[in-house]
């Protein structure tokens, strides 16, 4: 660091010290203002204004480069992270977000006026507030991308969660409706859904139904499969349910076989199997193919 920009950071820190209360309350004014906070109250934008400018303050009195500053402190890289999750939860949109934390340009420059002794030392604090705050604007975007990121792909798996039920309609029978297009990441969710039902009802058998899939080609095919057997390790038979003749052509002009599983054209005939497969002395023992069932 050259001594130009030492005696800059020097007025920067000195101006955080002595203008912190004037600083917030422009700071939330100028959001306010700009309506880049629309969704939080003036009390929480004020609270993150103090957290952030008490760690720019704290972070300009070290002797990291400008460059590095929010990303290489730690305590200012977790403040403006934070903010940004907060308000990614908030339903805040990435530029409202970036733009709240650029605002603070105006106000840090506001108060630097009064602390730097010339024209050439006020353009010199302007052009080091310009970089340390755009990488925090910066940051704060990538933070708030990753932040949704991880909202919708937990909300989407909230949402498969909640549209594969597992649900028991007899002592030691569950069934499992599906609707709509069986792909990996919702063959996952049945998977884990069903077994630790099967664990905790103690299930002898488990019905897939399979009447609101529009269509069964190869990869459903296999993800069904896939979902048989890992019920069979848990020692329960599986019955799947739903075969329509449209979907029962097009597994035969597939060539997909599912000899090994027992297969019903409606649930009310799978549930008839299942109660008569509980009443077996041998249910849920063996290899895991389909036991014989009398019709």
């Amino acid at each position: 660091m050259n001594t130009s920009e030492s005696i800059v950071r020097d007025r920067l820190c000195e101006a955080l010290r002595e203008r912190e209360e004037e600083i917030a309350d422009q700071w939330v004014r100028l959001q306010l203002e700009q309506a880049v906070s629309t969704d939080m109250s003036e009390h929480e934008i004020r609270e993150e204004a103090d957290l952030l400018i008490s760690a720019l303050a704290a972070g300009l009195a070290g002797d990291v480069p400008v460059e590095r500053l929010v990303t290489s402190r730690n305590e200012l890289r977790q403040t403006v992270i934070e903010l940004s999750l907060r308000r990614a939860r908030a339903g805040a949109t990435p530029t409202a977000t970036s733009m709240a934390v650029l605002s603070l340009k105006e106000a840090l420059l506001s108060a630097v006026q009064h602390t730097a002794r010339d024209s050439a030392e006020l353009y010199s604090a302007a052009i080091l507030v310009n970089r340390l705050l755009d990488a925090a604007g910066v940051l704060s975007f990538e933070t708030y991308v990753e932040g949704r990121e991880e909202i919708i792909q937990r909300q989407s798996r909230q949402l498969l969660e909640v549209s594969t039920p597992v649900v028991r309609l007899w002592r030691h029978v569950l069934a499992v409706p599906l609707i709509g297009t069986l792909d990996t990441a919702r063959t996952q969710v049945v998977m884990e859904s069903l077994l630790q039902a099967i664990q905790d009802n103690e299930a002898q058998v488990a019905i897939i139904d399979i009447t609101g899939v529009p269509a069964v080609d190869t990869a459903v095919a296999q993800h069904l499969m896939h979902t048989v057997n890992a019920v069979r390790l848990m020692g329960a038979d599986c019955v799947i349910s739903g075969i329509r003749p449209p979907i029962a052509q097009t597994i035969a002009q597939l060539g997909i076989d599912l000899s090994t599983i027992l297969t019903r054209a409606t649930l009310a005939d799978a549930l008839a199997a299942a109660i008569r497969l509980t009443e077996q002395p041998d249910v849920g023992q063996g290899a895991g193919t389909a036991r014989p069932v009398t019709a």
